[in-house]
């Protein structure tokens, strides 16, 4: 059986970084549904990931993204976060919104257009400078919809180009995450679509270029976990961008579609030795119609959930099942496992943080929601923009 200290403790060391979008206002292609008390800047934004932080312990960094939490100061941001017991996590590029990527950003056939994405790619390591931040998420919107509309080899070169120019600027102790999603919004050809993909660029660029898996970024009945443990193989997992979908799209909360399917990737994890080999566990989720501090919270819960009971999976029983070709039995070793509640270990995990056991609970008695929202003492803040 699993060594139960051993367990606690690797629970008790485990980070989930949280978004710095999650926390305001956001919507569906059709409509965006503000909330009253939603943070009007990055600084009311680590507010309230310093609540994450509070009731669950394991959330102590915050992703920021360009241009949406751009400041004039950001290494006056990042004494900001430090001062509610928080880091700035990954600095998360945008070269998707600008009319001038129609075509794409740093695959665009136009080379001033190109300039200017790799321009912003370059100011967000300046930032990581300014931050201390060790990561740069890229997500690149770049393909086409139609045959012939551009060189899709081309596309490659150009792509390769504008990441060895990244690549050479990190410094020693910054990496590279490069996250692949199959298609949307280019409908013919997406530049960066899978893993394979994302893989061949930071295999070549060197070891501080890694793979970011976004969990919801896959086609139906893609197995998830097969990538995870590749990568891991080839130490080349980088992060993972944790959400859940249950058609093409993502950004519902970890785990809502399908935790059975977390819980098999956080074994893989497991095995293959991420949670020590600095993966770092990202949240990338909006929250359309639910409260977000609460639901960003139950999100942290959901992963430390799955991770628990990947944790408690009986390696030895496993190992022997595995070996005599005892096909059921090896899987109902990962099935005991699934089916533990791990509920009570995460609450004695708690304790020993020195928080109370039921985060949920412990948010709900806290009145922040609603000294924000007006209803425990008149809160400031406003239900617009993001």
């Amino acid at each position: 059986m699993s060594d139960v200290p051993a367990v606690k403790a690797a629970l008790k060391s485990q980070a989930v970084e949280t978004p710095s979008w999650a926390y305001g206002n956001s919507g569906t292609r059709f409509k965006v549904f503000a909330q009253p008390g939603v943070p009007r800047s990055p600084q009311e934004k680590l507010d309230d990931a310093a609540q994450v932080h509070a009731f669950t312990r394991v959330a102590p960094t915050v992703a920021l993204h360009i241009p949406w939490d751009r400041v004039e100061d950001y290494g006056a941001l990042a004494k900001y976060a430090e001062e509610r017991g928080l880091k700035l996590g990954a600095i998360n590029s945008n070269v998707f919104q600008d009319d001038d990527y129609k075509l794409g950003s740093v695959t665009h056939p136009d080379p001033a257009v190109r300039r200017k994405a790799l321009d912003h790619l370059l100011e967000c390591v300046d930032i990581m400078d300014a931050t201390g931040s060790r990561d740069l998420k890229l997500w690149f919107s770049d393909g086409t919809n139609y045959p012939g509309q551009d060189d899709i080899a081309a596309r490659q070169d150009r792509l390769g180009e504008a990441l060895t120019a990244v690549y050479d600027r990190l410094g020693d102790d910054q990496r590279m995450l490069l996250e692949y999603k199959f298609f949307e919004p280019a409908f013919y050809t997406t530049d960066v679509p899978d893993w394979g993909t994302a893989y061949a660029h930071c295999l070549k660029l060197g070891p501080k270029a890694q793979v970011c898996v976004d969990t919801g970024h896959h086609a139906p009945g893609t197995n998830i976990e097969f990538i995870v443990a590749l990568l891991l193989r080839e130490k080349k997992l980088g992060a993972f961008d944790f959400n859940s979908r249950f058609y093409a799209d993502d950004d519902l909360m970890v785990g809502a579609a399908d935790p059975f399917q977390l819980f098999r990737i956080m074994y893989e994890v497991v095995g293959g030795g991420g949670l020590t080999s600095g993966v770092a566990f990202m949240l990338d989720q909006c929250h359309n119609i639910e409260p977000k501090i609460p639901a960003i919270i139950r999100s942290v819960m959901n992963v430390q959930e799955a991770t628990a009971k990947a944790l408690l999976v009986d390696g030895d029983a496993l190992a022997a099942a595995q070996r005599t070709g005892d096909v059921l039995g090896a899987n109902a070793v990962l099935m005991d496992a699934y089916n533990t509640d791990v509920r009570p270990l995460l609450a004695e995990v708690r304790e020993e943080l020195g928080i109370g056991p039921d985060p949920m609970g412990a948010y709900r008695g806290s009145g922040w929601g609603g000294f924000w929202c007006g209803g425990g003492g008149g809160g400031r803040r406003g239900g617009g923009g993001a």
